[in-house]
């Protein structure tokens, strides 16, 4: 699910579930920060007891920012997040409970999207890193410097994956983190901190909705607990509504602002208009201005979706007029998590019918509110979806697939035609100038080499400074420069010396403009538009034989006999699917192997019969970490696997070397941007890969072993929580038991000493209270006199999640709107 489509389209048709986050920034007296006192109120008028951080969503961003410097150590990687933490913290002051959720080992189902991504990655910084030398090679052709490029250890992104060292370490450097609040802030000091690493099986999202579940319904649970989730992706908010936990939050940043396009066309910067644009760069974080200063760049906007809003505007939306029998809000909530499944999901590639941008989510409400009294009941009972029932509504939304492909087919013929004219008048120079001027800016001629190529001369009686374009010959960046201040007797000649050699002698603004170069060459050149060859669009969606043109494109069914089994098994294996991912937002994974094994999905109208499948799965084990690497890497990733394991990537000779090809085949299937297309990856044989890896595996270190293995969750404390007792307890029990027989030891939580917490906790491994924690960066000190407590922590044994709100929830009191 598109992340800033469906946020866009949940926004635009229901405005009131977001509300801006208010920010209280440290107050910096006499030079010395003093950070915000997380213990009193928090300014939003909200008081929550459990913050879930997803940390997918602030390693990624930390490891490759947009807002600053790109950090060459981990060590900058982990303060940047140990800044995210804060901040977040800061937005919400959890008064219970900090949950941090690293990605473990996904399921199988999971795993094929990120093979795909991760291969894409790496294809994506090879095309970079090619089209980077050869930029380089071209500004130090005319003369211009740029600083050497330095070795970094975050070169490959590929290594945010379980079972890397990177993730080793960062596991330790966030224990590290939670040591020092702990110890050091009044805020975390009656919380509980649970770091689930990427060493437990599960990713982030699903591990914090487990935890969520399986407290539910428990005694000591308090059905009004306030619950708030930071994360990226969109399909938080589904989860989040599949809780049906009322007091439900999602936190993240700003996706889109109603006056974001409102950018200045000369520098492309919001804020201004061209009539006020002043000519300078844009600058970023970690940068110093001709004073010396850093410059601080203004922190991204931060939003809250509140589900009870949203619930309260679905109760509204899904009014049924004179329905069959009583409407059931709970009902109407996880019949809409299906739907949305139809248009995007992590485990089943995108039904070609739907899309949101063109009102997807809107057909199926339409749809399921027209077909409401025919369809007998719900779509679904819980995390079981009633299969004639689905067959009955998806059947009547691919009644309209021919009206929608046609439309889509005008639609893109008129933007493809748009974007035509747009770059042959662009070609032609039309659009090199605005064809008015405002008054607060001067016409500069462009450069070619030193000669002037064409405009008038800025009067010395206009503004001082302006803004042109330097053009070498080779190709502009187009970002503007400022044009040295000129005296009355000064010459347009001298002003062009005077600006080449300014130009030429500032590296760093040289590197500044070779970035966004770098960055507009590679995004024209996965324009579809650009090609020379455009891929040819045989399918045709829309013109009469689509439906047989499709299988015999995407799925090389050629006679009649083969489309016709061909799809039966496509609509067999994506059934499948829509039942696996509903018993994972419900009820976690119900198959660790289960994968739907084509690249494209059936259309609407394709999914007939359904009732009729007799629909199972196998719970069976999750990979191993290493063996989960062997199956999403592409071979330029290998560097982040033991020596043995490489070779099964690498070698030519090696019995799974055709899992690993250099190059491979990307379908645009109709859209512009190559990211956009489909990575035709060869699927994974399972069987293959496990028995080559047990011919190595003994063949590990003992650090390796260990970030292949198998862990828990851990749960951290301060002396003085209730707790602590219980801890400590526990492990003088357990002290004279051997590392293995200690794990197996697990005692119940007495909720009424964890805030209402049920699980178990077993004795850690180690010490479980250092009395020195050593720092594992290195501008960071060691946190002596620890008061911190470490046990393992257990979810609550398995038991059936309820689809209502606890009994004793109070609901929030409903908003004054009308839709």
């Amino acid at each position: 699910m598109g992340v800033p489509a469906f946020y866009r389209w949940l926004a635009e048709k229901y405005p009131l579930v977001v509300a801006d986050v208010i920010e209280e920034e440290p107050v910096v007296i006499d030079g010395v920060k003093i950070p915000v006192d997380t213990s009193k109120p928090n300014p939003n008028g909200l008081e929550y007891d459990n913050l879930y951080l997803d940390m997918n969503g602030i390693i990624h961003p930390c490891f490759h920012p947009e807002d600053r410097p790109a950090p060459t150590t981990f060590d900058e990687v982990f303060q940047c997040m140990f800044d995210y933490i804060d901040r977040l913290f800061v937005m919400v002051r959890p008064r219970k409970l900090l949950y941090m959720a690293i990605d473990g080992v996904a399921p199988r189902a999971k795993m094929n999207q990120q093979r795909s991504r991760r291969f894409r990655a790496s294809k994506d910084a090879a095309d970079s890193a090619a089209e980077e030398e050869r930029l380089r090679q071209e500004f130090e052709r005319e003369g211009r410097k740029l600083p050497p490029k330095s070795d970094s250890q975050v070169f490959d992104s590929n290594v945010i994956t379980p079972g890397t060292e990177f993730m080793a370490v960062l596991s330790i450097a966030l224990q590290y983190y939670i040591h020092l609040r702990l110890n050091n802030d009044p805020g975390w000091e009656k919380i509980k901190v649970i770091l689930s690493d990427a060493n437990v099986p599960g990713e982030g999202e699903h591990k914090i909705m487990s935890y969520v579940r399986l407290q539910r319904n428990l005694p000591g649970y308090d059905p009004n607990t306030r619950h708030c989730l930071y994360g990226l992706d969109a399909d938080l908010i589904m989860l989040a509504l599949a809780t049906h936990e009322v007091h439900f939050s999602i936190l993240r940043e700003v996706v889109f602002t109603p006056g974001q396009q409102d950018k200045c066309f000369l520098c492309g910067q919001p804020g201004h208009l061209a009539a006020n644009c002043e000519g300078k760069a844009k600058r970023k974080a970690g940068e110093f201005d001709e004073k010396g200063d850093e410059v601080v760049v203004p922190k991204k906007p931060y939003q809250f979706l509140h589900i009870w809003t949203l619930r309260e505007y679905l109760d509204y939306e899904f009014r049924i007029p004179n329905p069959p029998f009583e409407i059931d809000l709970e009902c109407i909530v996880d019949d809409f998590i299906f739907m949305c499944f139809f248009v995007g999901n992590d485990f089943l590639p995108h039904m070609p019918t739907l899309e949101i941008r063109e009102g997807a989510i809107n057909l199926l409400m339409a749809v399921y509110k027209k077909e409401f009294r025919a369809l007998g009941g719900y779509l679904t009972d819980g995390s079981k979806p009633s299969l004639r029932r689905v067959e009955h509504f998806i059947q009547a939304v691919g009644s309209y697939e021919d009206r929608i492909f046609q439309k889509r087919a005008r639609l893109h013929q008129r933007h493809a035609e748009r974007i035509k004219r747009e770059k042959a008048q662009a070609r032609r120079g039309d659009d090199v100038e605005p064809l008015a001027q405002p008054d607060s800016l001067v016409p500069v001629s462009r450069f070619h080499g030193s000669r002037l190529a064409s405009g008038p001369s800025p009067s010395p009686y206009q503004q001082s400074e302006c803004v042109g374009r330097l053009d070498n010959g080779k190709g502009t960046s187009g970002r503007p420069h400022k044009v040295p201040r000129l005296s009355s007797g000064a010459t347009i000649g001298a002003a062009i010396v005077e600006a080449e050699n300014s130009f030429e002698t500032d590296p760093q603004e040289n590197k500044e403009e070779f970035k966004a170069k770098l960055k507009e060459l590679l995004r024209d050149k996965s324009d579809a538009f650009n090609s020379d060859n455009p891929e040819e669009d045989k399918v045709k969606l829309g013109e009469p034989g689509w439906k047989e043109r499709y299988y015999e494109e995407k799925f090389n069914a050629k006679t009649p006999e083969e489309r016709e089994e061909t799809r039966k098994d496509v609509v067999l294996r994506y059934t499948e699917g829509l039942c696996w991912v509903m018993h994972y937002y419900y009820e976690g994974v119900c198959s660790w192997q289960w994968f739907y094994p084509y690249h494209y999905a059936p259309f609407a109208s394709d999914l007939k019969d359904l009732d009729q499948f007799n629909i199972s799965f196998e719970l069976g084990h999750p990979f191993k970490p290493f063996n989960q690497l062997l199956g999403v890497f592409p071979s330029a990733s290998s560097h982040a696997l033991p020596e043995h394991y490489r070779k099964l990537m690498t070698d030519p000779n090696s019995p799974i070397s055709d899992f690993y090809p250099t190059d491979f085949e990307v379908d645009m299937n109709g859209k512009r941007y190559s990211w956009q297309g489909i990575a035709k990856l060869p699927f994974i044989d399972e069987a293959r890969l496990l028995d080559e890896v047990k011919k190595i595996e003994h063949t590990l270190t003992e650090e390796e072993a260990r970030r292949n293995s198998i862990m828990a969750d851990m749960l951290f404390v301060l002396l003085s929580h209730p707790l602590s007792a219980s801890i400590y307890t526990l492990d003088e029990h357990c002290k004279q038991l051997k590392i293995k027989e200690r794990v197996e030891v697990k005692e119940r939580l007495n909720p009424e000493l964890s805030d209402g917490m049920n699980g178990y906790i077993s004795p850690c491994a180690g010490d479980p209270h250092p009395p020195v924690f050593r720092s594992p960066v290195a501008s960071m000190e060691d946190i002596m006199g620890n008061q911190v407590l470490c046990a393992i922590y257990k979810l609550p044994d398995a038991h059936k999640h309820v689809t209502r709100p606890p009994a004793g929830v109070i609901f929030p009191k409903k908003c004054n709107w009308r839709i």
